[in-house]
């Protein structure tokens, strides 16, 4: 299976996984996920746009603007494979994405993973779908410096974000990856109901949900996988919002056993 756009892949003959990472993210922070699935999964993590290395791209930050640029890559793999429709996992809006597309063209989507996001991103079913991160510094002279300036700004702990930090080859000293206005714009462009299009597909899928996340509330958990037929929960009470990097194992197990034949 051939593999142009920027990001992650990890290569190899195993089961693919088409893997859509989150506001903030680039498709290296599924490199963990990756690795503990091993060989007998190919991960494929795309940078989505205004984030990683992906090349600037017309028409905004909104759900379908994304949703777009999935199903274009999404029907090329699925092409090249034949016709045999991929997994999709996505974390945060990624996992928006991820049902949109399935909603749009369930021919080329076999299973859906939903990390920690629902079939709603605003008030008053979640309390801050939106951190304002506009101005927020973006250079410093070493990472350290960066991650600390960051979660000075508000974050209590930055490495989510560091994930797209990079070494600035120009001026020196260390930068993002992503451009914080453009980060408030994306998180506003995922804000909406979003339950027809959660609805709006048949493949079966699972939900992961941590135990301490504010963006997925336990009751909507609940209620988003006893509406959905083919859908069910799993939950991660030691996790927060990014359980692929608080239960990486635990992420990695669920994954192999709700797609191993």
């Amino acid at each position: 299976m051939a593999w142009t756009a920027p990001g992650l892949d990890s290569g190899g003959n195993g089961i693919p996984l088409l893997a859509l990472h989150g506001s903030f993210g680039r498709g290296a922070v599924f490199a963990r996920l990756a690795a503990d699935l091993g060989p007998a999964f190919r991960v494929l993590a795309p940078d989505q746009r205004g984030h990683g290395h992906c090349p600037p791209r017309p028409g905004g930050f909104g759900v379908e603007r994304f949703t777009d640029d999935a199903e274009r890559l999404l029907t090329e793999l699925v092409q090249e494979r034949g016709g045999r429709p991929l997994a999709v996992l996505g974390h945060s809006l990624g996992g928006i994405i991820a049902y949109h597309l399935a909603a749009r063209r369930p021919d080329l989507v076999s299973a859906l993973i939903i990390e920690d996001v629902g079939p709603v991103m605003r008030r008053p079913e979640i309390e801050r779908p939106v951190l304002d991160v506009r101005g927020w510094p973006a250079t410093a002279p070493t990472r350290e410096a960066l991650a600390a300036a960051i979660e000075a700004a508000g974050v209590p702990d930055a490495a989510y974000f560091m994930a797209s930090a990079v070494p600035d080859e120009e001026r020196g000293g260390w930068r993002l990856l992503f451009d914080w206005d453009t980060m408030t714009e994306v998180q506003t462009g995922g804000v909406g109901d979003w339950w027809p299009r959660w609805l709006g597909s048949r493949c079966p899928a699972l939900v992961l949900r941590g135990g301490h996340s504010t963006l997925l509330p336990a009751v909507l958990a609940r209620e988003m996988t006893a509406r959905r037929p083919g859908a069910r929960l799993l939950e991660f009470p030691a996790a927060g919002h990014w359980i692929h990097d608080d239960d990486p194992v635990g992420v990695a197990e669920a994954v192999r056993g709700f797609l191993t034949p």
